[in-house]
């Protein structure tokens, strides 16, 4: 029988350990400081956008909306990014539900789509074409 302690499977096992380290630090720092995907400061192709204040909630005053089916987001934080872009266009108010993947988006005046879909766009998703 060969012998275990071979130079390459000590260099195995270091990268597997190494790999097991990083990944368990990442995890535990996520579950402290409540970070996901779109949230731990990193850069991966999603753009925060400043959250605009809508401080018009009454929908009455709002007399068109469309449903924007959104593709990209994987978590809370990604929902908020797409409302945030969106609520970014002049007189809109729109709310996104993760779970159906889906921007309510209400407007005092005609929906421009295309602006809807350059905001959503900007902040690093997409809306899906059905």
């Amino acid at each position: 029988m060969g012998d275990i302690f071979t130079p390459g499977n000590i260099i195995v096992c270091l990268v597997v350990a190494v790999g097991l380290i990083v990944g368990v630090r990442r995890a535990v720092a996520g579950l402290v400081r409540g970070q996901s995907c779109c949230t731990d400061g990193e850069k991966r192709g999603h753009t925060r956008t400043r959250t605009p204040v809508v401080s018009d909630t009454d929908e009455s005053h709002y007399p068109y909306a469309i449903d924007l089916p959104i593709g990209g987001m994987s978590c809370e934080g990604c929902a908020a990014n797409v409302a945030a872009a969106l609520n970014g266009i002049e007189g809109t108010w729109a709310t996104v539900d993760l779970d159906e993947r889906t921007a309510h988006v209400r407007s005092k005046h005609p929906i421009d789509e295309a602006a809807c879909e350059a905001a959503v766009r900007a902040a690093g998703y997409y809306v899906v074409k059905l």
